[in-house]
């Protein structure tokens, strides 16, 4: 018997957070992929009127940084982040780098979940193939980048319920 899962990337129900804003951070690096996933994140917070900020970095390792320093340098702005969105994609090569960058940028994002008071979302694709990027921007395991954006709705909802 085939077991149902449920739509990640279904918004319904989710309320909307008056004055939500989200900060996309993405990478340079697969820039082919990484527009894909930075596309249909967009389309997600568009539909529920998010406010969306971008930022681009060079690589996956310097995600953690940034979305740090965004987050101490707009904290008490009137459009300071309600969550982060980390995207990118980390396509593995012939070398051991692909576990240091692996590791180093989800060391980075857990660190960040549990320092910042508010969510930062893990997007960034870790892969043997681009092939394997292509069946997660809408191909067979759906679309990696809807899925972030509705995560980030749906952990922005959940903090704003416990205030």
């Amino acid at each position: 018997m085939a077991v149902s899962t449920p739509e990640i990337s279904n918004t319904a129900g989710i309320p909307l957070i008056k004055d939500a804003c989200v900060v996309i951070v993405h990478t340079e690096w697969n820039a082919a992929i990484v527009d894909l996933l930075v596309e249909g994140c967009v389309e997600v917070l568009k539909q529920k009127n998010v406010c969306i900020k971008m930022l681009q970095v060079p690589g996956a390792v310097e995600i953690p940084f940034a979305i740090n320093h965004y987050w101490h340098t707009h904290q008490y702005r009137d459009d300071k982040p309600s969550a982060f969105i980390a995207l990118g994609c980390v396509l593995r090569g012939g070398t051991p780098h692909f576990e240091y960058v692996c590791n180093s940028v989800t060391a980075g994002i857990t660190q960040l979940n549990l320092q910042l008071p508010v969510p930062t979302i893990f997007g960034v694709l870790t892969l043997n193939t681009t092939q394997e990027a292509e069946e997660r921007t809408g191909g067979a395991h759906g679309h990696k980048g809807k899925e972030a954006a509705a995560t980030a709705l749906k952990m922005i909802s959940l903090v704003h319920q416990n205030k």
